[in-house]
């Protein structure tokens, strides 16, 4: 078994809609308890991880460049992470598949965490 991480992201107005009212806010999060319920009884979920708030700094290039972000050019923001365990990368996928964040247009990036021995 290896662990992969889940990047969730959302679109600034998917993430809105999803959570802009109290009511849709806990139904929202009713979904992720649910799915994250599941992982975990499945054994799946190593790290519940945390979310991740819709503001920050990117910092780039050898000048070290500061600007306002999450994003550069892109208009979905990672909205937060998990970590998982599984077999290999599809299968890691597929458990993807059963995100919330989906529901909403959004979308799931799903990468291999690499070992390092320091």
């Amino acid at each position: 078994m290896r662990e992969f991480a889940l990047l969730y992201r959302s679109t600034r107005e998917a993430h809105q809609e999803a959570m802009g009212s109290p009511a849709k806010a806990q139904q929202s999060m009713t979904k992720w308890r649910a799915w994250f319920k599941e992982l975990t009884d499945k054994g799946q979920l190593k790290n519940l991880g945390q979310p991740l708030e819709r503001v920050g700094k990117v910092v780039g290039g050898k000048k070290k460049t500061v600007t306002d972000g999450p994003f550069a050019e892109s208009k979905d923001v990672i909205g937060g992470f998990s970590i998982i365990e599984a077999r290999d990368l599809e299968q890691a996928a597929q458990i993807a598949s059963g995100c919330p964040v989906l529901d909403i247009g959004g979308s799931v990036e799903v990468r291999p965490v690499m070992q390092m021995n320091l």
